[in-house]
């Protein structure tokens, strides 16, 4: 077990709202090692196909996510656990905020749609020499 896994306690917490095995075709492989897996490429920002082995197939691991999100089991988890630590008194919800500084702007916000109208100064990408 890696020390970003989950631990006991929170496996105890998020196992019961996981969902079951399907009717249809095969058992799923243990959601813990698989969401593991999962979180670990999402943290790491590495590529699917290198998710060390003992989280299971890395195919495994892809699929289930595209699943989960498609079917809405990851917004239905999230919800769930947040509502959870609200309860609980863990959510200071008047501390949220966002700060807009961090968006970055296309060049569709300069209402400048034809590249022809553009100055070439105007642009640190698009630059015209002669």
């Amino acid at each position: 077990m890696s020390r970003t896994d989950f631990t006991e306690k929170q496996w105890r917490q998020l196992e019961p709202h996981l969902p079951s095995n399907p009717r249809h075709g095969h058992v799923y492989v243990e959601h813990r090692h698989v969401i593991n897996g999962i979180l670990w490429r999402l943290r790491t920002g590495a590529r699917w196909r290198d998710i060390p082995s003992r989280y299971g197939p890395w195919q495994t691991c892809y699929d289930r996510f595209v699943r989960w999100s498609r079917n809405g089991t990851w917004q239905r988890l999230l919800k769930v656990m947040q509502a959870a630590a609200d309860e609980a008194g863990l959510v200071d919800w008047n501390g949220a905020a966002l700060d807009a500084t961090h968006i970055k702007a296309n060049i569709s916000t300069t209402r400048v749609y034809d590249r022809r109208q553009m100055r070439a100064e105007d642009s640190p990408t698009f630059k015209v020499t002669y």
